[in-house]
């Protein structure tokens, strides 16, 4: 059973913290298990980190609440989409199709030359 105190969250660790647990990782001194075990983190934190830092070294370990370039682009891009589609649809609704109801303009057969003023 929990209690009050205990906490089941995982960590949280600085960009810092993670470079420089790979980094002692990739020495070769010990396994990354052992540095896993020494600094108190869940087993395969590190080959995790060490994808991370592989797949983009400058973008590495973002943060929370914080996205890459690309991803933070893509995502303000759909929102815009989505205004724009929600705009589209109340337009839609709002104004029904012309052709659909038009009615002929009577015009008077006798009337020629321009509208008077």
């Amino acid at each position: 059973m929990k209690t009050k105190g205990s906490s089941n969250r995982r960590k949280r660790f600085d960009t810092d913290f993670k470079r420089e647990a790979v980094r002692i990782a990739d020495e070769g001194v010990t396994t990354d298990r052992q540095v896993e075990r020494d600094l108190g983190l869940y087993q395969g934190a590190i080959g995790v980190w060490r994808r991370e830092l592989g797949a983009d070294p400058v973008n590495a370990f973002p943060g929370t609440g914080h996205q890459k370039p690309l991803e933070e682009e893509v995502r303000r891009l759909r929102r815009e989409l989505e205004i724009a589609r929600q705009e589209r649809d109340i337009l839609k609704k709002q104004w029904p199709s012309f052709p659909k109801y038009r009615s002929p303009v009577p015009i008077h057969e006798g009337a020629q030359g321009s509208i008077p003023a």
